[in-house]
């Protein structure tokens, strides 16, 4: 399954899941799944090193052919026919490559992968969850033609009692020749459209601004989704088309609240991994389904993408389910040292770049979050911060920035975001009244973000063994575990103050053996309501029952 929806009508395209060839750099060989983590194969449990995957496919006729990566942990080199296509880092964003003039018959796809840690890759380091190897999503196959629809941006936004939306569409022309063509639009029962003339050898943009009447807006657990159809038209025949899926909201800020159409929310969330018990972050769609349905049984109306861009299936769900998304670029816990590796700033700009552009379009994602737990509290990451804050303002201005901090009464960054973020483990790592410390830091803030600015408790929680119960209540308990959660969200939903809450976290995962093995059992973050199986925690019931009480 690659969306929710179908995206194209009249283009060819076809998902090339299933067996592909893989063997190691010793040149040991295995058949594994894609997607798939490489871990799911016994003799591969702990391999971290470089891997080659390789497919055939069939072409039936001279055409163009579009490979698109939905995810590959985390360094992929993509060679067709044993010509070099595309290079990429990121597990957790989609890319690209494009060969021109495919000839009929058998082609073989090579993709050499790495998942090791490296100075090359700033960003996937020994971390508190886990960096598998493999593709972690879907792979997809297209036939386009010499022209084709690269992306559709749709911004919706409310003029009085009207909605509007900025509708941007990107063409690349691949050959030699600028081509006349024709884009037309149709987004709920309205048709418009406008002739262009597309650049040789060039990505060009074409504009629209359009009024919409009697359409329903898209709202928190109350969705309403539209699909917007792109159709690229020569002459008389449509040769490309582009279908994406959109909803009229609207995210604003005024003061301390969060506003969607013009209504507060109050954010009741989950964080969550792209982790589910022995198949890693390769994670199904009947997974993220039944995680998404659990959140909604306890109460939740929202989940943030802790700390990497997610599944776009997984979006998609969001969009139907109306829930509300934060979610954020590929950086966490980093200390200076770590942010001023040569590759940081370029990497962290081709998330951000890639995530904003392929997300934009999802209504259910109303903040954009950057740099989990780093060096906000120094200069040098104080201007880190600035410049990829700037960034997501060139991007989107359409929603809220934040960032998760846990330098309590150090960091120098709070005016920087539009929303103040952070994450306190009162009861867990300190033995101390949750409300106390809470008091202190609400006030911290106030004092040092610039502004009365919305907060959100972006972390909370404690971790528990799953079946592991103790009448005295001892850390690491089931019990415990309920009782820290309880305490915090007492607190919570007594403090008008706040914007949001979101509970650490949704699911067990797995976690960097060699950093974290001292302080994580099992080698996972045990902190989830449910665990790595999805089975529930005592906490999850204390969730069921107190969420329902903290508002919309």
């Amino acid at each position: 399954m690659i969306r929710l929806f179908e995206q194209h009508i009249v283009r060819k395209q076809k998902e090339l899941e299933g067996i592909w060839h893989f063997a190691t750099e010793e040149g040991k060989s295995y058949n594994l799944s894609v997607p798939g983590c490489w871990e799911q194969h016994p003799e591969l449990l702990n391999y971290r090193g470089k891997g080659t995957y390789i497919r055939k496919i069939t072409i039936n006729q001279k055409t163009n052919i579009r490979l698109e990566f939905k995810g590959v942990s985390h360094t992929a080199d993509v060679f067709f026919d044993d010509k070099f296509v595309v290079h990429h880092y990121n597990a957790f964003t989609a890319f690209s490559g494009i060969v021109t003039g495919v000839v009929a018959g058998e082609h073989i796809i090579r993709v050499e992968v790495d998942n090791s840690f490296s100075e090359a890759s700033a960003l996937h380091v020994p971390n508190d969850y886990y960096t598998y190897g493999g593709f972690n999503r879907t792979v997809v196959l297209e036939e386009i033609n010499d022209i084709y629809i690269k992306n559709v941006h749709f911004e919706p936004y409310r003029d009085k009692d009207t909605w509007k939306a900025k509708i941007s569409v990107d063409v690349e022309n691949l050959s030699d020749e600028n081509i006349e063509a024709d884009i037309n639009i149709t987004l709920a029962d309205k048709k418009f459209g406008q002739k262009g003339m597309f650049e040789n050898n060039s990505v060009s943009s074409v504009e629209f601004a359009e009024s919409f009447e009697n359409v329903k807006e898209w709202f928190v657990l109350k969705p309403e989704l539209y699909l917007l159809g792109v159709e690229l038209k020569c002459g008389d025949t449509v040769i490309d088309d582009l279908i994406d899926r959109v909803g009229f909201r609207e995210v604003s800020i005024d003061g301390r609240k969060l506003l969607v159409n013009g209504k507060r929310v109050f954010l009741k969330g989950f964080n969550r991994h792209e982790d589910y018990g022995t198949l890693g972050s390769a994670v199904p769609f009947q997974v993220m389904l039944q995680d998404i349905q659990m959140m909604r049984e306890m109460g939740s109306n929202a989940v943030r993408t802790c700390h990497y861009p997610n599944d776009e299936r997984f979006l998609d769900l969001c969009d139907e389910q109306g829930l509300l998304v934060w979610e954020e670029n590929h950086a966490r816990g980093f200390d200076l040292e770590k942010m001023m590796n040569p590759n940081f700033d370029r990497q962290c700009k081709d998330c951000i770049d890639e995530m904003i552009y392929q997300h934009f379009n999802h209504p259910s994602i109303v903040i954009w979050g950057i740099l989990n737990e780093c060096a906000s509290e120094t200069e040098a990451g104080r201007e880190k911060y600035m410049m990829q804050y700037e960034q997501i303002k060139s991007l989107d201005t359409s929603r809220p920035t934040t960032s998760a901090t846990c330098r309590h009464f150090k960091d120098i960054c709070l005016d920087l975001p539009d929303v103040v973020s952070f994450n306190m483990y009162s009861g867990w790592y300190e033995d101390i009244s949750v409300k106390e410390k809470h008091e202190k830091e609400m006030i911290w803030i106030d004092s040092v973000a610039g502004k009365e600015k919305p907060v959100i408790v972006s972390e909370f929680g404690a971790a528990a063994m799953y079946g592991f119960r103790d009448r005295g209540h001892c850390k690491w308990s089931e019990e415990r575990q309920a009782d820290i959660i309880r305490e915090n969200l007492e607190v919570y939903k007594e403090d008008d103050r706040l914007t949001g809450t979101f509970i650490w976290q949704f699911a067990d995962c797995k976690v960097t053996e060699e950093k974290w093995f001292s302080t994580r059992v099992r080698c996972h973050n045990n902190k989830g309501v449910v665990d790595e199986y999805r089975r529930p925690k005592e906490a999850y019931d204390v969730v069921k029952e107190l969420f329902p009480m903290m508002g919309e």
